[in-house]
């Protein structure tokens, strides 16, 4: 009997999702949202990354909300962490050679990396989101072959707060000085594929990635403290 009720579920869930695929118009670009980002967006915001000017144009209210989610997600990382009742240590063993001097060496690296994706994320592929993960994944080396070091909690807090209240504030100037929405534009943009072509939208980048490398490296710090 389960057997049997067990291929009837499959079949109305096959069922389901065949009807599904088959509304979607594969090959045939019908939307027209997504066609007028394609032709005005690098027009109408400066950056010559299309998906960058939807993620922290059109869309920026959305993305803040992200990060919100992120953080978020942080607080209650530290949370769980912080209530295990089980403080044991064990041994570590040191790290290899290749390690340490990966860490010394490459370290600052991949900080200078980190930093350019987000600050370039509206003329190139990346952005603020993929630079902060470059940036905890040079604090996860430092963790693996610099043992002794740890991130500065206070510094981590404070660019993380920093970065999140620019994000903010940058959207009431916004709607203040552009008298239309949050977010808005307001900044002049200079010449296409130059550094300050976008207006607002570098400046935004820079805060989400120092946000998010700081929340990613605050992770990774609570989740080696406890390991």
């Amino acid at each position: 009997m389960r057997k049997i009720i067990g291929i009837i579920l499959l079949c109305i869930i096959a069922w389901g999702i065949f009807m599904s695929l088959a509304k979607i118009p594969f090959g045939k670009s019908e939307s027209k949202v997504g066609n007028y980002y394609v032709e005005e967006g690098r027009r109408e915001t400066g950056a010559t990354n299309i998906v960058t000017s939807v993620v922290v144009g059109y869309r920026a209210f959305d993305t803040l909300g992200e990060v919100t989610v992120l953080f978020l997600a942080a607080i209650g990382l530290g949370a769980v962490l912080a209530t295990l009742k089980d403080k044991s240590r064990a041994v570590i063993e040191d790290a290899s050679l290749i390690l340490i001097t990966g860490c010394k060496f490459l370290f600052p690296l991949i900080l200078l990396f980190g930093a350019y994706v987000f600050i370039h994320g509206h003329l190139t592929p990346g952005g603020g989101f993929q630079g902060g993960a470059v940036v905890a994944s040079g604090f996860l080396l430092a963790y693996l072959g610099c043992r002794g070091d740890r991130i500065s909690k206070v510094g981590s807090a404070i660019f993380e707060s920093l970065g999140g209240l620019t994000f903010v504030v940058i959207g009431m100037i916004g709607l203040a000085i552009g008298s239309r929405y949050f977010l808005s534009n307001f900044l002049p943009k200079s010449q296409l594929n130059t550094l300050f072509s976008a207006g607002i939208i570098p400046i935004i980048y820079i805060a989400i990635g120092f946000k998010v490398g700081s929340e990613l490296s605050g992770i990774i710090d609570q989740m080696m403290e406890e390991s």
